[in-house]
């Protein structure tokens, strides 16, 4: 929706070392979240996630949430949708990368679930910090992105 970015450098270089990608994508206000397959051989089985996951070999953190945004849900996402992005440390001492994007809200009449997940729904951020089964640390990342936002951050 705007044009003008937070994204650093380092989410574009396809050198970087990096673990994975994720994404809070917005329609109006409203995000796209996926309800993680019930398997016990998955990190936070039956739980909340929001678009994103590993990363490929030559990819940047941006082609990584591209990419799996539209595995999960055949979004697709361009870089200049991405408005924020900011790089964190996971449990395991690798770096992972969180970003957000605003699109307009007929986009979402194209989603649908991808052959990961049980689900996939449009949720508040609200609503999503709030339920039981949200993955804790997106929430945590989130929280970070909306107080940016609410700092006058981009988007």
């Amino acid at each position: 929706m705007t044009s003008e970015t937070a994204i650093p450098a380092a989410a574009r270089d396809r050198a970087r070392v990096f673990s994975g990608a994720k994404a809070a994508v917005f329609f109006g206000s409203q995000m796209a979240v996926l309800l993680r397959d019930d398997r016990p051989d998955i990190p936070y089985p039956d739980m909340w996630d929001l678009p994103g996951g590993g990363r490929d070999p030559g990819e940047s953190a941006v082609d990584c949430v591209i990419r799996e945004a539209q595995e999960e849900l055949a979004l697709d996402l361009a870089p200049g949708d991405l408005h924020y992005g900011a790089m964190h440390e996971s449990s395991g001492g690798e770096e992972v990368w969180f970003f957000a994007a605003h699109l307009a809200p007929g986009r979402a009449a194209d989603l649908r679930l991808g052959d990961e997940g049980q689900a996939w729904q449009l949720m508040s951020a609200e609503a999503f910090l709030s339920h039981p089964r949200h993955i804790p640390t997106l929430g945590a990342r989130l929280r970070l992105y909306l107080g940016w936002q609410a700092r006058g951050g981009l988007g």
